[in-house]
């Protein structure tokens, strides 16, 4: 048995609970952080296992994403830009294929009026939206109310513009079928990012990535806290009152702290026993968060056989297993990789097959975008979020139907002495790195008001 006395411990060593002890640590907080993986980083991690590097989890870095980039730059970290040189892919609702530039997909005419006019009527809803309030806007209820899909159902009667704006918010970002959630939830995504155009700008949202992976941000971080990072230490018990925590995790390891901070994603809140529980709306409120299911697909090829043909490796169709592919090489790296993505009700589809059939299905889809050529990789590689014990889907979290309104006020409120965090409660960032870093900022600051006066 070994038990620890700190004035904080965190669970969790992804992003958000990895800044969270780094600024809790220059206040003159003592912190651990008790990390159930054998690794750091959460839904980052960096495999070149198979030769090349891959980016299993998040990687891209956007401009509006300040928080992240700050961090970046002060890690000492390298950014380099997507490329995105030449024409990209649509494959329409009819089946042709049709190289574009630009942000509007190639449709008729009327769709491409109906897409930009449905654009329009969105930003201007989210210019009215405090993404780290969105049950503030002045049509919150009503939006919360109606599905994404039925919202869009009431703006146009035009079927293919509907599936190209939804798939933006749907399959991409929640990873969750249209009809699952609500227009709120999908405002609150683009106002995360500035505008719903920003989502539709794949040269804005997937800008630069980190030389060497993005997983580089919780390793340097943890590099920084020493052992103060403790791996393999899956947390059972939070004992809790006003006047501390005792958390109990694996391996007979035991901390006696002032505050605790639950940084992990809000579907593995209910790993974890509370003694006393917590109060009874509070567990009801969690249970109304729940991660969509996507899969990530990497496929390695000995060069990037896609530019020669004069196409900058972007593809989407709404109509196709894998609804958005990009040019995923690497700095430095003569080969191209193809990253791909399959997500929700088509991802149910997939993970009903078996391993080849599978990887077939996925390679077909891609050979319609880039030609017979995407149909033989040297690596192929699926990340499955949802397998992985300690994160069971992805992206990230969102609310049902009404959660919204109803409980995304209390969200991040603390329980006693036990506050939570993640990006996936975050308002700006909301389910990227940069909203777990505002995150881990944000509780370290309200975990600081109030400890001891003796930090």
């Amino acid at each position: 048995m070994v038990t620890l006395d700190r004035d904080v411990v965190i669970v969790g060593a992804g992003a958000c609970g990895l800044t969270a002890a780094t600024a809790l640590r220059r206040a003159g907080a003592s912190v651990v952080v008790l990390e159930a993986r054998d690794r750091v980083g959460g839904r980052l991690e960096t495999d070149t296992g198979t030769g090349a590097l891959l980016e299993l989890g998040g990687q891209w870095v956007s401009p509006d994403q300040t928080a992240l980039k700050e961090l970046v730059a002060e890690l000492g970290l390298e950014l380099f830009s997507r490329y995105r040189e030449g024409d990209s892919v649509y494959i329409g609702r009819d089946g042709t294929r049709t190289r574009f530039t630009g942000d509007i997909f190639p449709t008729s005419p009327r769709t491409e009026t109906e897409i930009e006019r449905l654009i329009a009527l969105l930003d201007g809803l989210v210019a009215e939206m405090d993404p780290d309030r969105p049950w503030d806007h002045p049509r919150a209820r009503e939006l919360d109310s109606v599905t994404w899909r039925a919202f869009l159902e009431q703006q146009s009667d035009d079927a293919e513009a509907r599936d190209n704006v939804a798939l933006f918010i749907a399959e991409a970002m929640i990873t969750k079928p249209a009809h699952t959630f609500s227009a709120l939830q999908a405002l609150l995504m683009a106002a995360s990012a500035g505008s719903f155009s920003h989502l539709v700008d794949a040269d804005f949202i997937l800008d630069q990535r980190v030389v060497g992976g993005l997983q580089q941000v919780p390793l340097r971080l943890a590099d920084g806290l020493g052992d103060d990072v403790v791996l393999g230490r899956p947390v059972r018990t939070i004992e809790w009152s006003h006047d501390g925590v005792i958390v109990h995790a694996d391996g007979g390891m035991s901390v006696r702290a002032a505050q605790a901070i639950v940084a992990v994603p809000p579907n593995l809140y209910d790993r974890i026993d509370y003694v006393p529980a917590l109060p009874a709306r509070r567990q009801v409120l969690h249970q109304h968060l729940s991660l969509g299911l996507v899969i990530k697909v990497h496929a390695v090829y000995g060069t990037p056989f896609w530019r020669e043909d004069g196409l900058s490796g972007t593809a989407f169709s709404p109509y196709r297993i894998v609804h958005e592919a990009y040019d995923n090489s690497n700095h430095g790296d003569p080969r191209g990789v193809l990253v791909g993505f399959v997500s929700d009700e088509k991802a149910d589809q997939v993970l009903a097959m078996g391993p080849e059939q599978r990887r077939a299905a996925v390679l077909d889809s891609l050979a319609d975008y880039y030609g017979e050529g995407a149909r033989h990789p040297l690596v192929y590689v699926e990340s499955d979020w949802a397998s992985q014990e300690w994160t069971r889907g992805a992206y990230a979290a969102s609310f049902d139907m009404g959660g919204l309104t109803r409980f995304g006020a209390d969200a991040q409120q603390p329980v006693g002495p036990v506050h939570f965090a993640s990006s996936d409660l975050a308002g700006h960032g909301y389910q990227h790195v940069d909203g777990a870093i505002r995150m881990g900022r944000r509780v370290a600051a309200a975990v600081q008001a109030v400890l001891p006066a003796r930090v």
